[in-house]
């Protein structure tokens, strides 16, 4: 969190997973579109209190700070939100699930 002290910043390289990946170029594609704000990702993202940097990744902050601001936006519900994931899990955690289906 801003202005804590969190340790020395790894300076190793690593590559980013598909999905982090994904929501870098959401968040870039969406914010382009006028949807939101830097501004209004970061609101959200200071709203989800310090429970949330101790749980979630940088990327799961992200994403759930741009859901918020898509919701508000009108882009979608909670409950459309809701539906679309659910049967993006049944899809199974890998291609060779999904593909079975």
């Amino acid at each position: 969190m801003g202005g804590t002290l969190a340790g020395p910043v790894p300076g190793d390289d690593h590559d980013f997973a598909l999905w982090e990946k994904r929501v870098d170029a959401l968040m870039v594609l969406c914010s382009g579109k006028g949807l939101f704000t830097v501004d209004g990702l970061r609101r959200v993202l200071e709203d989800m209190g310090p429970e949330a940097f101790a749980s979630r990744t940088y990327y799961e902050r992200w994403i759930a700070a741009i859901c918020q601001n898509l919701i508000e936006a009108g882009a979608f519900t909670t409950a459309e939100l809701a539906e679309r994931m659910s049967d993006i899990e049944a899809r199974g955690q890998t291609y060779a699930d999904a593909a079975s289906r």
